[in-house]
């Protein structure tokens, strides 16, 4: 048969690669979507000077940096942790909250973030060239009517790739700098970081905060 033959020539192992980069982007989504992304629990105690990951640059930052109560949740914060008012909990590395997920993106879920955005940036660049090559371009309204449900995809499809690329390029830089999107955008609102002789306090080269980041 015609799909025997497609087989022997591997003309169905592009389609199947596809199908499932597909499902594992859906389940890379609603793992991260679901998964605690690291929220503070109100018995757990933490110890002045004591933050997980973060014990060779905690000593740079300024002794008098006391870590506080959150006034929402009433549990002692972590260094680098913030209260996420739509979650209603304060949640470790805090990055920040993404409506997309309907979820925070934290210490916990904040790998598999990156790898999702990963498989999604694959599976678009996929779909675009897919939908670029059935295009063929005429002049001419019958070929606007055959082809504008291809058209108006590829376009989406480009929207998508173009949103998808720059927060994970944002992302990965944040990442090689050991910093997080929240600690980016209010840098001068953060004690930790505002009253620190280093601008960030945290970085340890590329490398090292990949490796532990990641690892």
């Amino acid at each position: 048969s015609d799909l025997q033959k497609q087989e022997e020539r591997g003309e169905l192992l592009q389609p199947l690669i596809f199908v499932l980069l597909v499902l594992c982007s859906v389940l890379l989504y609603f793992k991260v979507s679901l998964m605690d992304p690291g929220f503070v629990k109100p018995e757990e105690e933490v110890k002045e000077g004591e933050d997980k990951g973060q014990g060779v640059v905690i000593p740079q930052i300024p002794g008098d940096i006391k870590l506080r109560r959150c006034g929402y949740c009433l549990v002692k914060q972590p260094m680098r942790a913030k209260h996420c008012q739509l979650c209603q909990h304060c949640v470790r590395r805090y990055d920040h909250h993404c409506p997309w997920l309907e979820n925070c993106v934290g210490e916990r879920n904040h790998p598999l973030f990156i790898v999702y955005l990963s498989v999604q940036l694959v599976v678009l660049l996929w779909g675009g060239h897919v939908a670029w090559s059935g295009l063929y371009f005429e002049q001419s309204r019958e070929w606007l009517q055959h082809n504008i449900f291809l058209l108006v995809s590829f376009l989406l499809i480009l929207i998508f790739t173009i949103v998808v690329l720059l927060l994970l390029v944002s992302h990965l830089y944040l990442i090689s700098c050991n910093t997080t999107t929240w600690e980016f955008m209010s840098h001068h609102r953060i004690s930790y970081l505002r009253h620190s002789e280093l601008e960030n306090p945290f970085d340890q080269g590329i490398i090292l905060n990949l490796w532990r980041f990641f690892c």
